[in-house]
């Protein structure tokens, strides 16, 4: 037998309709959602450029040293041609005189892997602290 909704006796659903109550919840954590970062915006501070204005700190002069290997045999430092063997003499004033020792290798498609590999290694341990391949 199956029972009716509607009963005469005043029985009734005794369920709870709970579609409201997720209904008002899902609407304030949107609300939380997008309300956080305007709540945050807002506090972050600002100062005056004059109020938190100090001297800036010299900085130490900043040269870097470009090499470009042409070929197998042949490169550039500071764009000077010079050969393979003389990179050393070259290399170990100009970073000794550079203040961060950064040192900028560009190497030509047609020069081998081990050439530019030989290259890196040679001006590491000229001294350079920085190194960075250009394409």
């Amino acid at each position: 037998m199956r029972k009716s909704e509607y009963s005469p006796g005043g029985g009734g659903s005794h369920e709870i309709n709970v579609t409201p109550l997720i209904d008002v919840s899902l609407v304030l954590v949107v609300i939380l959602l997008l309300a956080t970062p305007l709540a945050f915006e807002s506090s972050i501070a600002l100062r005056q450029a004059a109020a938190s204005g100090r001297k800036a700190a010299e900085k130490t002069k900043q040269e870097r040293v470009e090499i470009k290997i042409l070929s197998d045999e042949a490169l550039t430092v500071n764009r000077e041609r010079i050969d393979q063997q003389q990179l050393e003499e070259i290399l170990t004033p100009l970073l000794a005189n550079a203040g961060e020792s950064e040192v900028v290798v560009e190497c030509a498609d047609a020069v081998s892997h081990g050439r530019f590999v030989n290259v890196l290694d040679r001006a590491k341990l000229c001294g350079a602290r920085k190194i960075a391949v250009k394409e």
